[in-house]
């Protein structure tokens, strides 16, 4: 079974950026829609972002919380996920995850933490 690998969480301050990675090695990465999601202290696992499968073109989806500031994209080539966080907020604080939506299939990675503070 597949697991993600997670990178690039740091503590930030607000209005910083950060990008996010998420590596799954497995021949199917392509053919999987992938999300973002995230899980703040005392709250449960929310979806942030999520992007098509590989093909000619990708689609993207955010949650009304990050539309505007969060890009996610994709590279099959190097089985990676990416998620680029700008305008951060103190409520953006959270340990984030790759899988695959809607239902998840790979398990869960250790996550990397993103903390937002001054």
């Amino acid at each position: 079974q597949v697991q993600p690998v997670e990178s690039g969480g740091g503590l930030v301050q607000p209005g910083g950026s950060l990008r996010l990675s998420c590596v799954a090695s497995g021949s199917i990465f392509s053919s999987n829609a992938v999300g973002w999601y995230r899980q703040a202290p005392g709250k449960g696992r929310e979806l942030v972002a999520t992007i098509t499968a590989g093909g000619s073109r990708n689609y993207a989806n955010y949650a009304d919380s990050v539309k505007g500031r969060f890009t996610i994209s994709r590279d099959n080539a190097k089985n990676t996920v990416y998620l680029q966080m700008n305008s951060l907020k103190v409520e953006d604080t959270a340990a984030y995850y790759c899988n695959t939506p809607p239902v998840v299939q790979w398990r869960w990675g250790q996550g990397t933490q993103v903390t937002v503070s001054s």
